[in-house]
């Protein structure tokens, strides 16, 4: 199943600098298969030429059979199936998905990850404060665990953004991230109109408590809470006083609907 693609979202919104261009177009950001795909579709047009042909150069690099393989998948949109069939590429027989599919086509491999997964805080610390704007773009989807904790808040929305496009995203990060004031409203907007991680109540609750979650998306949220985290949220004073307000009237709806 194609997961979050906030990272193609800015491709596609045209807000990436040319150096950041430049190195997705040698599919070095290494996102989720369908996500690094759809970005270099997105970049063989791009109006810098040499942008275009290091994108198609690294198009012509992806072995035919994988590439086949993939567009066959049953979640692949039919605009990236159009593109490749324009360029006699055909998708095979619908495989059945795997989690290999979700690893990129082409680029960096296993033992080109940026950390260790297990490594501490504060030599991730140390580690992202050398970085620049490029290579910490790409530490957002590759790093570790205690990276992408780091980077979700950093003040460059891209950056936090490529934090949920990494493929080494577990659910429990997302509910972390849910609760977390420290992040911008807009990587909150983007958990939140997530469907697949919107169905964790854990994620649910977070936003909601979220302080600086949208109050149209927590007043919608709200009532998938259960009564005893709404009667909670009704005498919550982080949370803004128009949600608290509707969950006070909700909490006596309910209750004078038990009497």
């Amino acid at each position: 199943m194609i997961g979050p693609t906030p990272l193609l979202d800015f491709f596609k919104r045209g807000e990436v600098a040319r150096d950041v261009r430049l190195v997705a177009a040698q599919g070095a950001l290494a996102p989720r298969a369908y996500e690094q795909l759809a970005i270099l579709v997105l970049l063989v047009e791009d109006p810098d030429r040499e942008i275009r042909e290091v994108a198609e150069q690294t198009l012509s690099r992806i072995p035919h059979d994988v590439l086949a393989a993939f567009l066959g998948r049953a979640d692949v949109p039919l605009d990236i199936r159009e593109f490749f069939g324009d360029r006699g590429v055909f998708p095979d027989e619908i495989p059945p998905m795997s989690v290999e599919t979700e690893a990129p086509l082409i680029g960096p491999g296993p033992g080109e990850e940026i950390g260790d997964e297990d490594e501490d805080r504060e030599t991730a610390m140390q580690r992202v404060a050398r970085m620049g704007f490029a290579d910490r773009l790409k530490a957002a989807v590759r790093g570790s665990r205690e990276m992408r904790a780091l980077l979700i808040r950093d003040p460059n929305k891209m950056i936090a953004a490529a934090v949920l496009s990494s493929p080494k995203l577990s659910d429990p990060e997302v509910e972390g991230f849910a609760r977390m004031a420290s992040i911008s409203e807009e990587i909150l907007r983007i958990i939140a109109s997530n469907r697949a991680w919107t169905k964790s109540y854990n994620v649910i609750l977070g936003l909601t408590k979220n302080p600086k979650t949208p109050l149209a998306m927590t007043l919608n949220f709200m009532s998938r809470l259960s009564s005893r985290d709404l009667q909670m949220l009704s005498v919550d004073r982080n949370v803004p006083e128009p949600l608290r307000v509707a969950a006070r009237k909700r909490v006596v709806t309910n209750t004078s609907g038990k009497s």
